[in-house]
């Protein structure tokens, strides 16, 4: 009988036996007490260090979480307490030489609060120091740069961050940190003390998975999921919520797979329990739909208030009837007045409570923001207003009041705020079109031991386990990465790599998660999930790059920093402008409203000065335009890793292109084999293809194939399926020993007891072997006709040499031609000798050419091109593309490349298309074009409205702002940037038919 437990539980496993632990809600870390490393190294009495947490009741504010940490860490022996006032919780480190856990209790109970001890995970690995985990966190109510900077910077000083980036477009915040020094839960809870509500979304650990349970309805059925995961071998950790019916499993991956947990709790449980995978990236877009529904339905409840308040005002004067109820008297005040003030009072205090709080939470964290502004404007209009009520019933001299300014300045602002969550949205449009493309489930081909299909079954797709064979039919989505194992079909892959026409999938032709199956049958075989697929990939670049911060972005940081601070000073400034003015006789009596005052009409300048001015436009005017350039460029096929690179590429004036496999097609093809020995041609050709046949290098694949033509491998038509030591073709190769790549000249080994070297003139040379005249010729007529002569020895002697050509690719002219119309300048650089580059070189117009460099020597070539400040980009494709790329100001891979490549580059061409060189300059252009005249706009709104808002026409042309207009303009102000940043949705890239159109900006 298993006993009876708490919400969580842990296993942990020593020896074939297993213990059973009290754990906290979610096991994504893990934490050894007895080796906690204090920053000190705190070990007193030669003893450990513990660490506890202790559920605290009681709690109200954030004074009684300061009396709580206040009390434990008075008592002798305690490192280090904190305590989370929203989750209820006090983690307390301490010496227990020194101290026990009952005193740490006892301590919180005579600070009046009830403690209760709760047991921390004791797991039956360790993860090692220095290793650390990228969690992402939800982050709400964020509204300009001021609560990015405060929220960033209350995460960097928490011990065990490493790095922690904010951004407030998306509301997310990615944090690395080290699990056994920090926890998830620690970091939540610093960002909800903060005055921001947060939740954790997902973390970089591989080993974890979520699943929502059903069926769970008693205490019993939970004891009985825990007891069947107790059971199970595999399993490290779990936790289960009664409240979320979510269950955390932590696994081992070499013993348990996620579809095998699955199908082991339900068989178990003989189907009572039904498990669902969670999805984070569902989540979050669920959260994000939350946020628009909370911020309307605040709108809403404050417009229904505001309207009665504002037919009061302007209407009922005019309606003789009613206006003379509004001005019965009950008790000391009108009727009319009585319902302002209380209708005013639930719209300030209980709708507008979240401004108070926002406010009060950026001012105790030594920051402020636009919530600072609204509670500082609307409260003063409602503690006025009160203020002019009171005087009139205990004087009898009746002041106007300005019930109305608080109401629906209030209101306006949450019109604001929803419109612009529902903008904001619009922004990650891509990620979200990205996740909808996964299909929710896959079927999956059963089979028996013998491996013959015996039936298939719907599973989750989040479930599916590499090698497992999926069916997908025709007009449905492919679940995984994989390859076809049965079936032909065309496939649609536009919305993973933007490519328009349909792709042939046949037998061992390699498919995308995410696309879709036209009209064939296809038996695909998985080969990368999760995290692992295309699709994860790109959603999580795409993800990433908003993440980034672009460094004109600071520029928003600094002026957000002093913005709030300013405009109060302004604001005081106009009102004692006004009063002094209005005191000394500066102005009229006839400017005052009717039985106002002064003092009111200063007041009324100095409210419109605070509520007009706008941080949020100019913290929102960078990050919403990467958010949706870098969703515009992943629909086009052009992945963006950071806003960084986007305003780098903006500024390019070089463009390197690497010649093989990125100005050419990377097919190359063996055009001529001309021996100059008595060997015979059959076996030379066999020669060289048992040298090549270890080489990755497409020329070596180009031999190979060639061979293969005079029928010494047998008839695949897949060289590449073939070249890797296949039964066909190792019949037919010849025995190689000591081989060895030599980069930047060619291969060497040893056949037959003899030196065999395969490359260029470099290599022969360097191993002392001539290369006679006549060779020489032949190999210089290949190379003036842009081929590129690769010349084989046998022993001490040149035997033949064979010609190869890697024809260019089709658009390849057009684009140098339309950087150049860029005013970006084209230069080709190769590992390939003068005579072959300045061929090709010439075909495609390039003037500026680097032929025979070396791989390393590629990014010394581009930082020859920096040496004046000069922005330069570098497109390639390979391995040794990778030092360039990374060397680059803006590496540019194509997506037909290694994955090295792809690593170093900052943009990701995900079609072989060079075209995508130009639309990842101009997308880069528009992009920022568009950032400059957002900057201009919330620039010029600011500098303009509050001269206005602060009176200064109103001595000529008698114009002011009302608070509550003055309102509405702010909350107009961050939606029109929002909005002017979607506009780059619109962006369609040139065609190879207007690509010689474009101009220099």
């Amino acid at each position: 009988m298993a006993p009876a437990l708490k919400d969580n539980l842990q296993l942990t496993a020593i020896g074939d036996s297993t213990a059973i632990d009290v754990a906290e809600d979610d096991l994504e870390d893990v934490r050894l007490l007895d080796s906690y490393d204090d920053k000190e190294g705190l070990e007193e009495g030669g003893g450990g260090i513990k660490r506890i947490q202790v559920k605290v009741t009681g709690m109200t504010c954030a004074a009684c979480s300061n009396s709580v940490e206040g009390a434990l860490m008075s008592l002798n022996g305690v490192v280090s307490a904190s305590v989370a006032l929203l989750q209820h919780k006090a983690y307390v480190v301490f010496d227990p030489t020194l101290l026990k856990e009952d005193d740490v209790k006892n301590a919180i109970e005579d600070a009046g609060f009830e403690a209760e001890i709760l047991n921390e995970p004791k797991p039956n690995h360790t993860k090692p120091h220095g290793s650390t985990l990228v969690g992402q966190f939800t982050i709400g109510g964020m509204t300009c740069a001021a609560c990015v900077n405060s929220v960033e910077g209350i995460l960097r000083k928490l011990n065990g961050v490493k790095r922690a980036i904010v951004a407030l477009p998306t509301s997310l915040g990615e944090v690395e940190y080290d699990p056994l020094i920090t926890t998830k839960e620690e970091i939540v809870s610093a960002i909800e003390d903060a005055g921001f509500d947060a939740s954790f979304v997902q973390s970089s650990e591989q080993d974890k998975i979520i699943l929502g349970v059903v069926g769970v309805l008693t205490e019993l059925d939970a004891q009985t999921l825990e007891g069947i995961l107790c059971n199970l071998k595999g399993v490290k950790q779990f936790g289960f919520s009664r409240l979320s019916k979510e269950l955390d499993v932590l696994f081992d991956t070499e013993i348990l797979g996620p579809r095998s947990l699955v199908d082991a709790i339900v068989r178990e449980s003989s189907g009572r329990f039904q498990l669902l995978v969670k999805n984070p990236f569902t989540r979050m877009v669920s959260q994000d739909d939350e946020e628009s529904s909370k911020m309307y339905k605040l709108f809403t409840s404050s417009l229904f208030l505001s309207f009665p308040i504002f037919l009061m005002r302007f209407i009922c004067p005019h309606i003789p009837l009613i206006y003379a109820l509004l001005l019965k008297r009950c008790g000391p005040f009108q009727m009319g007045d009585w319902l302002n003030w209380i209708l005013v009072s639930v719209i300030q205090f209980v709708i507008g409570k979240r401004f108070y709080i926002a406010a009060f939470r950026a001012l105790r964290n030594g920051s402020t923001n636009m919530d600072v502004l609204v509670a500082l404007g609307s409260t003063a209009a409602y503690v006025y207003s009160v203020y002019a009520l009171l005087y009139g019933a205990v004087t009898g001299f009746w002041s106007p009041t300005y019930f109305e300014t608080s109401a629906m300045l209030i209101t306006f602002v949450l019109l604001g705020k929803y419109l612009e969550s529902l903008a904001k949205g619009k922004t990650s449009d891509a990620i979200k079109k990205l996740v909808e493309l996964v299909p929710a489930t896959a079927l999956l081909l059963v089979k028996d031991k013998d491996g013959k299909s015996i039936g298939e079954r719907e599973i989750d797709a989040l479930l599916i386990q590499p090698g497992d064979v999926l069916k997908v039919l025709p007009g449905t989505k492919v679940p995984v990465d994989g390859y076809v194992v049965y079936g032909s079909s065309y496939v649609n892959e536009s919305m993973v790599t933007g490519e328009s026409a349909p792709v042939l999938k046949e037998v061992d032709s390699l498919v995308i998660g995410g696309t879709i199956n036209f009209h064939g049958l296809l038996h695909v075989q998985a080969t990368k999930i999760g995290s692992d697929t295309v699709l994860s990939q790109i959603i999580s670049l795409v993800e990433t790059a908003q993440m980034s911060k672009a460094p004109i972005q600071k520029f928003a940081d600094y002026v957000a920093s002093i913005f709030v601070p300013t405009v109060v000073g302004l604001s005081f400034l106009t009102f004692l402008g006004w009063y002094i003015s209005g005191s000394v006789g500066a102005y009229t009596d006839e400017w005052l409203p009717e039985h106002g005052s002064h003092f009111v009409f200063a007041l009324m300048f100095s409210i419109s000065v605070v509520v007009i001015a706008c941080p949020c436009a100019l913290g929102l005017a960078t990050p919403t335009a990467v958010m949706v350039a870098t969703g515009v460029g992943a629909s086009n096929g052009v992945l963006i890793k950071g806003g960084d690179a986007l305003e780098r590429a903006q500024k390019v004036q070089y463009v390197i292109f690497d010649k093989t496999g990125t100005l050419t097609q990377g097919k190359a093809s063996v055009t001529t084999a001309k021996v100059f020995t008595e060997m015979d041609r059959g076996d030379f050709l066999r020669l060289l293809a048992s040298a090549e046949a270890s080489s990755e290098h497409p020329l070596a694949k180009a031999i190979l194939e060639y061979a293969r033509h005079f029928q010494f491998f047998e008839g695949s038509k897949d060289s590449e399926s073939q070249n890797d030591g296949s039964t066909a073709m190792s019949a037919w190769l010849l025995d190689v020993f000591d081989f060895c790549a030599v980069p930047g000249r060619g291969v060497q080994c040893v056949i037959n007891g003899k030196m065999v070297l395969v490359g260029n003139r470099s290599l022969l040379t360097e191993n002392g072997i001539e290369i006679p005249a006549h060779v020489e010729n032949f190999v210089v007529d290949l190379e003036e006709n842009a081929k590129t002569g690769i010349l084989a020895a046998y022993g001490s002697e040149l035997i033949g040499v064979v010609g190869v050509a890697d024809p260019l690719k089709r658009e390849a002219a057009v684009v140098v031609e339309g950087l150049k119309k860029m005013g970006v300048r084209p230069i080709m650089v190769t590992g390939d000798n003068w005579r072959t580059a300045r061929a090709v070189a010439k075909e495609v117009d390039i003037q500026d050419i680097r032929a025979e460099v070396m791989p390393a020597g590629k990014a010394d070539v581009i930082r020859s091109f920096q040496k004046d400040g000069s922005i330069v980009a570098m497109v390639g494709d390979g391995i040794n593309d990778s030092p360039a790329l990374a060397a680059a100001d803006v590496g540019i891979a194509i997506g037909a490349g290694t994955d090295i490549a792809i690593e170093a580059a900052d943009y990701v061409l995900m079609k072989n298309n060079l075209e995508d060189v130009i639309t990842a300059i101009d997308l880069s252009r528009k992009t920022f074009s568009r950032i400059r005249l957002n900057y201009v706009f919330a620039m010029a709104y600011n500098v303009i409205s509050i001269p206005i808002a602060a009176g200064v026409l109103f001595p000529w042309l008698h114009v002011k702002l009302p608070p509550w207009v003055a309102g509405a303009c702010m909350a107009l102000s961050s939606v029109s940037v929002v909005c002017s940043s979607l506009l780059l949705r619109r962006y369609r890239k040139p065609r190879l038919t207007t690509i010689l159109e474009i101009t220099v900006e």
